[in-house]
C-alpha cells in the first residue's frame, strides 16, 4: 500500500480498528486493491484488532474479513455498493500549519474519552508542583561545570560558518557583532536549509561562488526579505535575539523557548548596568531544563502522579488517528525514495526539527533532521548535488555514522512505546540532542505517533 512513488508525496497515516473480536481479522479496501491486509490484536486487548495504513487524500471504501467472513462496522459510515455494504472514509488534504506557538498536540477531548485514567486532581497537583520547581530555580543551575560555547562573528563568510558547524558537530551558534558590541542573533541549520534551497532555485541571486564572500550579516539581511518580513515603511524587519539572564527562573526560560518557537536561548550575563561587555555563559534548551526536573523528582516520583501513567493515557504528542477521528495536524513522514528537497520543504512547512523516514509498511527506518544539512559541508558536497535529484536515502549516506547499516542508523532513531510511562519518556527526552521520540509499535516499529520536548512542556505547564 505505497502511494508515495511520486517523489515527496505526503501520506495520511490512518488507524483502522475492528473492536468486535475474532481469531483472524483482515482489512480489504479500495486502497489495497481489495486484497486482504492483516490486522493485529492490540496489546492487552485480544478482542480488538488494528492496523495503520498511509493513504492519500480522497474517498476510500473498505470492509473487514473476520474468520473468513466479510463484515462491515455498523458504527462507522457505510453505503451499499456492488460489493455489498462497505464502510467509507473521506480524507482531506493535510494542511500542515504548525506555528511556533502551537506545538504538536492532540485532540484532548478524544484522548480523555478513550483513556479516562488521568484525573483532574492528579493533573492539577503534578502541574502545580512542576510550576513551583521551575519558578524557584534559576537558569544559573543549567550551567555545566566545564564546557565551551561557540559564537560566530557576523562578518564571517557563510561558507566558513557552514564548515564550522559541521566540524564542531553543533546545529546552531550565537552571532556576535563587534561594531555593536553585543550578540545580535543566531545562525542555525535552518539558515543553511534556506541557503541550499536558494542556491537550487532558478531565480536565485545567490551563487555558490558568492558563498566564499557572502557574510552571515548579509545573509541575515537577505533572509528578512526572502521571508517577506516587511513593516509599514517597506523596510525589512529583523527579529530580536531571544535571550535570558542567569538570574531568570527556569520557568521564564522555558516559556521563552515555547513562545518564540526556538530550540535554544543564550544565557547572557553583563557585569555592567548598561549591558555592555556581555558574557555568553550557556545555550539553554528544553532538554537541559527537563533534566533538572527529572533529577529533582527522581527520588520522589509519587509527588508527580502523572509520571506513572503510560503516554497513551495522557493528552501529549501527535498520534496517528483512529478511523473517523479528526487529525488537524497529520504526522509528517517520507519514504527513502523521496527527494532531499521534499524533506527540506517538509522541515520548513511543518516547522519540525526532524522527519521520520519509513518503509512501505510505515515502519521506522531512520530520521532526517535539520542538523543533517550540515553534513553536506563535508568535502563541499553541497556544490555538486541537485536537491531534486538526490534522494533522502542517498543524503543519509553522507553522515559519519559508525552504526549505519544499509544506509540507515537506528541509533539515531529515538523511540518509545505507547505503553511507556511518562517518567521513562521524560528521561529519554532529557538526553542531549534528543528533541522528540517516535512512538512505534512493538516488534514491527510501525509509527504510532511522535512526542516532542515542546509537547511535554506544554502539557506540564498547562499551556
Amino acid at each position: 500500500m505505497d502511494f508515495s512513488r511520486e517523489t515527496g508525496m505526503v501520506l495520511i497515516p490512518t488507524r483502522f480498528v475492528w473492536p468486535y473480536g475474532g481469531r483472524v481479522v483482515y482489512i480489504s479496501g479500495s486502497f489495497t486493491g481489495w486484497t486482504q491486509w492483516p490486522m493485529t490484536p492490540v496489546e492487552g486487548c485480544p478482542t480488538v484488532f488494528q492496523t495503520i495504513c498511509s493513504l492519500p487524500p480522497g474517498y476510500h471504501q473498505f470492509k473487514f474479513v473476520v474468520d473468513g467472513e466479510w463484515r462491515h462496522d455498523e458504527h462507522q459510515p457505510f453505503i451499499s455498493s456492488n460489493l455489498g455494504i462497505v464502510n467509507t472514509i473521506l480524507l482531506t488534504s493535510p494542511q500542515i500549519q504548525i506555528g511556533p506557538g502551537s506545538g504538536m498536540d492532540v485532540d484532548n477531548e478524544a484522548f480523555q474519552r478513550t483513556f479516562p485514567g488521568i484525573s483532574d486532581a492528579d493533573l492539577g497537583i503534578s502541574r502545580q508542583r512542576v510550576a513551583v520547581f521551575l519558578s524557584t530555580h534559576l537558569a544559573y543551575e543549567l550551567l555545566p561545570e566545564s564546557g565551551k560555547v561557540i559564537a560566530l562573528d557576523v562578518e564571517l563568510p557563510v561558507k566558513q560558518a557552514f564548515h564550522i558547524l559541521h566540524e564542531q558537530e553543533i546545529s546552531m551558534a550565537p552571532l556576535w557583532d563587534f561594531s555593536k558590541g553585543k550578540f545580535v542573533g543566531v545562525l542555525s541549520a535552518l539558515d543553511f536549509i534556506l541557503i541550499m534551497r536558494e542556491l537550487g532555485s532558478h531565480g536565485s541571486n545567490l551563487t555558490e561562488e558568492e558563498l566564499e564572500t557572502h557574510t552571515i550579516s548579509a545573509w541575515k539581511d537577505a533572509k528578512s526579505y526572502l521571508n517577506s518580513q516587511i513593516n509599514g515603511q517597506g523596510e525589512a524587519v529583523s527579529r530580536q535575539l531571544v535571550q535570558a539572564g542567569p538570574d531568570d527562573s527556569l520557568k521564564e526560560v522555558a516559556s521563552k523557548i515555547l513562545q518564540y518557537g526556538v530550540s535554544t536561548v543564550p544565557i547572557i550575563h553583563s557585569p555592567s548596568a548598561d549591558a555592555s561587555n556581555p558574557h555568553l555563559l550557556h545555550l539553554a534548551s528544553l532538554s537541559g531544563i527537563l533534566k533538572c526536573i527529572c533529577r529533582f523528582f527522581r527520588h520522589s516520583p509519587s509527588s508527580l502522579p502523572v509520571l506513572q501513567l503510560p503516554i497513551c493515557a495522557i493528552p501529549v504528542g501527535t498520534w496517528v488517528p483512529k478511523i473517523g477521528e479528526p487529525n488537524r495536524r497529520p504526522l509528517a513522514m517520507l519514504r527513502p525514495s523521496a527527494s532531499l528537497n521534499a524533506a527540506l520543504n517538509l522541515l520548513i512547512q511543518a516547522q519540525v526539527s526532524s522527519v521520520p523516514i519509513v518503509d512501505d509498511n510505515d515502519s521506522l527506518l531512520d530520521v532526517y533532521s535539520r542538523s543533517d544539512i550540515t553534513t553536506l559541508a563535508k568535502d563541499k558536497i553541497y556544490t555538486h548535488i541537485n536537491l531534486e535529484e538526490i534522494t533522502i536515502h542517498q543524503a543519509l549516506q553522507y553522515r559519519d555514522d559508525p552504526f549505519s547499516t544499509n544506509g540507515y542508523n537506528n541509533q539515531r532513531c529515538h523511540m518509545c512505546l505507547r505503553s511507556d510511562p511518562l517518567h521513562k519518556v521524560l528521561e529519554r527526552l532529557s538526553q542531549p540532542g534528543v528533541r522528540r521520540l517516535v512512538i512505534v509499535e512493538a516488534g514491527s516499529k510501525r509509527i504510532e505517533g511522535i512526542v516532542s520536548l515542546s509537547d511535554v512542556f506544554r502539557f506540564l505547564l498547562g499551556s
